[in-house]
């Protein structure tokens, strides 16, 4: 299996890029290889520092770079031998079975969408975040910011391909999935949020269970929470504030220490032809590697065969 690796992406590369794909080569299976995208004499030379050698790591050359501020779809237009650029183009060509990258999202969002495309059938592709729960289980919420505003048929898929993740990937047989709302009862919320709960509630092929609250976010109410994107960013991003603010007392606890971004390294786009994962602008070393480790159960659960089956069915 070989996994690409933005090595220029994020507001610590490439050094720490790199410490990640050599920390990811001590954690995953032998029979992984990185393979890091970017600038070849400056990836080689942090290697040379670190006293690396190994054929676990390999190196493609990529010119350029797209910077974290640069307007996405010009950036890749302009920039197409850069780091993102030829690790979609690794991706699409199926040398590599996913790509990683810290950098710019807008970036990553839209070479997903223009290089490797959606899925026929899938509506929009959304970036999803895993979901710690208080009984030890994992879940998933979808989108957390790639659609702030979603049109009801699209909070329905996500439904589906939440709950296709969350059965290939997280291993539950029957996942729940429930529509994140202002109220439990039927006739709450927006008017798009009361349509999607009656296209959800219609759907055969997915264990609707209903409106959740908030409040039910970590509890075993719900396997797959759905929401739009700028809904699902807020709560993200309050979980990681959760963490921070908990940090700066000296307070831990292992629970909450999944809120760490580190923990998970990044966040799968789903619904693209291919496995592609989106990292924190700030990752460090034990971030990147688990996004590589998390990259790598995407390619296991070959989760990109099933959402196509699903819509080509």
């Amino acid at each position: 299996m070989k996994i690409a690796l933005d090595a220029m992406g994020g507001d610590f590369a490439p050094d720490a890029i790199i410490d990640g794909a050599i920390l990811a080569t001590q954690r995953l299976e032998e029979d992984i290889t990185v393979v890091l995208v970017g600038k070849k004499d400056i990836i080689e030379s942090h290697l040379q520092k670190r006293g690396f050698s190994s054929s676990r790591i390999v190196i493609v050359h990529a010119d350029e770079v797209i910077e974290m501020g640069e307007h996405p779809t010009k950036a890749l237009t302009q920039k197409p031998n850069s780091s993102i650029g030829i690790g979609y183009h690794l991706l699409k060509s199926k040398e590599v079975g996913a790509f990683c990258s810290a950098g710019n999202t807008g970036a990553m969002m839209v070479g997903a969408m223009f290089s490797v495309k959606a899925i026929p059938g899938v509506l929009r592709p959304c970036i999803a975040n895993l979901l710690p729960k208080l009984d030890g289980r994992t879940g998933i919420f979808l989108d957390v910011g790639a659609n702030a505003e979603c049109k009801p048929e699209v909070l329905e898929q996500f439904g589906e391909l939440g709950s296709i993740y969350a059965k290939y990937v997280l291993g539950i047989p029957n996942p729940k999935v429930g529509l994140m709302n202002l109220g439990e009862e039927e006739g709450k919320g927006t008017v798009i949020t009361q349509a999607a709960h009656q296209l959800l509630k219609a759907n055969k092929t997915i264990n609707f269970i209903g409106n959740i609250e908030g409040r039910d976010l970590f509890n075993d109410k719900a396997d797959v929470i759905v929401c739009d994107g700028f809904t699902g960013n807020v709560i993200l991003k309050m979980a990681e504030s959760i963490y921070d603010i908990m940090a700066s007392k000296n307070m831990s606890d292992p629970f909450f220490d999944h809120f760490n971004y580190e923990a998970v390294g990044g966040s799968p786009i789903l619904g693209v032809n291919g496995n592609v994962v989106i990292g924190h602008g700030v990752s460090g070393p034990v971030a990147i590697s688990n996004m590589l480790h998390l990259a790598s159960g995407l390619v296991k659960a070959n989760i990109s065969e099933h959402f196509k089956e699903n819509y080509s069915a």
